[in-house]
C-alpha cells in the first residue's frame, strides 16, 4: 500500500491481444498516454500514468505491466529546471498594482 498520495509512475501495459487490452481499458480506465502499439508477437502496449497500487491491480492473466520511471519524481525534477523570477521583467522595474511593496531581506 503506498503512502504517498502524489506517487505516480509511468508503466508500459502490455495484454497478449487487442480485445484484453481494451477490456482492461475498459474496466480500469488509467490515465494512458499516447497510442497502443503492435509489437511483432501480435500483443499490444499503452503507457499508462498510475499509482503504485492501481499497477499492481493492472497486472492479470495475459497482461504484463513494466514500470518504466517514476514520473513524480521526474515531474520533481523538471520543476526545480524553472526559474523563480520573471525573466522577461527590466531590471529596474517597479511593482505595481495595490499590494505592499517590500522589500527583500
Amino acid at each position: 500500500m503506498s503512502t504517498d498520495p502524489y506517487e505516480l509512475l509511468r508503466v508500459r501495459v502490455t495484454a497478449k491481444d487487442a480485445d484484453t487490452l481494451r477490456t482492461l481499458l475498459r474496466e480500469a480506465r488509467p490515465d494512458v498516454g499516447g497510442r497502443p502499439r503492435q509489437g511483432e508477437d501480435g500483443s499490444f502496449s499503452i503507457d499508462a500514468y498510475v499509482s503504485p497500487d492501481a499497477a499492481e491491480a493492472l497486472e492479470r492473466e495475459g497482461v504484463v505491466v513494466t514500470t518504466l520511471e517514476d514520473a513524480a519524481a521526474t515531474g520533481r525534477a523538471r520543476q526545480a529546471e524553472v526559474g523563480a523570477g520573471d525573466r522577461f521583467a527590466a531590471a529596474d522595474a517597479v511593482p505595481r498594482g495595490l499590494a505592499l511593496k517590500v522589500k527583500d531581506t
